[in-house]
């Protein structure tokens, strides 16, 4: 009887949502179902000869977890076939990713991009860090490509935006942009959290990296810290490793492991968020105490037509502005039992934040007001609970105004 091979057996042929339970899969010698966790900071080798090879690079397998790690490798590959990319490294951080991305495409004298609208801690890297080993950066309003077109300079080598942006959810046109940053050389980045893997893909729209809080929808359970970037094997494999492996910003095999246990459930996870953000907008927009609502899935969003161009998605992320000022966004958030009061987001739990006041108040207030980022505003990352007892905590908290 013939031996027919299953098409199936290749993860090109399988659907995202299989990938994320089976890809990447590495099994020990006993055959574990659930994927194991490579506790260890070294390796060992058959042979002085064989260390040095694998030293060399000529012969595979790993020297060090700070540079590579089974269940490191685990998470890199899962997300891989997630994201449609050729290379992948993990991070300990969100930040770290950024961070690496960027500094990774400059030397002192080059130029970066960006769009303003960015979190505090990417604004930081952006408008401090980056500027004091000598690299000059220009902060645009993302909304109109046309800006980044006229920022370029002849020593620009990287474009910087995150879209959905944090926490007003504007959108940047990341095709218009990446064919401006490829007609000036320059590599484009896109930090793609608030969208999350399940509804934009960056690089299939001309990114050349993409980068994420694992922190957020990909643990999704406020568990781990983590990050990862992806993107071609030339930019990936070069510069980004040689920084990750000799600075260190590496994410440790535990929290690698629970990202992959993240990404089995991350579709289901996100799916399910975003049909009740949806509704939560709804409500929302027509509260009387609500001035202004913000969501990407919406018609009443600006943005609205880039939104179904880029996005299959709205998002679980929604924003929304108080009549009554910084007083009474208090009141309301105060006034909740479900939603929590943090600062993360992405969680299976709801949670509620005010960004003047937390993720954003380092800016000053002429930034925020240049931003939209009101006293009254309110940023929700819905969860899994029920819709309608979300619903039902909002109308209380907005009860309490």
């Amino acid at each position: 009887m013939p031996n027919h091979k299953n098409p199936l057996s290749e993860n090109k042929n399988r659907s995202a949502q299989t990938c994320l339970v089976h890809g990447g899969t590495q099994r020990s010698q006993f055959g574990e179902t659930s994927e194991a966790i490579f506790m260890n900071s070294g390796f060992t080798y058959e042979s002085s000869e064989a260390a040095e090879e694998r030293f060399k690079g000529n012969s595979p397998g790993h020297i060090y977890s700070r540079f590579t790690n089974p269940s490191v490798e685990m998470f890199q590959d899962r997300m891989k076939l997630l994201e449609g990319a050729e290379a992948a490294r993990a991070t300990a951080t969100g930040m770290a990713a950024v961070t690496t991305a960027m500094m990774a495409q400059v030397r002192a004298g080059d130029h970066v991009v960006a769009s303003r609208a960015l979190f505090g801690g990417c604004r930081f890297v952006i408008e401090d860090y980056m500027p004091r080993w000598g690299v000059k950066t220009t902060l645009v309003d993302g909304r109109d490509p046309q800006n980044f077109a006229s920022a370029m300079q002849k020593n620009t080598k990287a474009i910087f935006i995150e879209t959905p942006t944090n926490p007003t959810l504007e959108l940047v046109d990341i095709k218009a942009v990446a064919e401006i940053a490829h007609a000036n050389n320059a590599v484009l980045v896109v930090d793609n959290v608030f969208a999350t893997p399940i509804w934009q893909k960056p690089l299939q729209l001309g990114a050349d990296l993409v980068v994420y809080s694992a922190t957020k929808h990909i643990d999704g359970q406020g568990r781990a810290l983590g990050g990862i970037i992806l993107g071609s094997k030339e930019l990936i494999e070069g510069d980004i490793h040689t920084i990750i492996r000799q600075t260190g910003p590496s994410i440790s095999p535990f929290n690698a492991w629970v990202m992959v246990k993240g990404l089995e459930t991350l579709d289901l996870r996100v799916r399910e968020m975003t049909r009740s953000a949806a509704k939560l907008a709804a409500f929302l927009s027509s509260h009387e105490k609500v001035e202004r609502v913000f969501y990407p899935g919406d018609k009443s969003h600006p943005q609205y037509d880039l939104a179904q161009s880029q996005m299959s998605g709205g998002s679980n992320m929604v924003a929304m502005e108080i009549k009554g000022g910084k007083a009474a966004s208090f009141k309301c958030a105060d006034g909740l039992s479900i939603f929590l009061i943090s600062n993360n987001l992405g969680d299976a739990k709801s949670i509620i934040s005010h960004p003047a006041t937390t993720t954003h108040q380092r800016l000053t207030e002429d930034v925020r007001d240049e931003l939209g980022i009101k006293d009254n505003l309110l940023r929700l990352s819905v969860g899994l609970e029920s819709a309608d007892d979300l619903i039902a905590d909002l109308a209380f908290g907005l009860d309490q105004i």
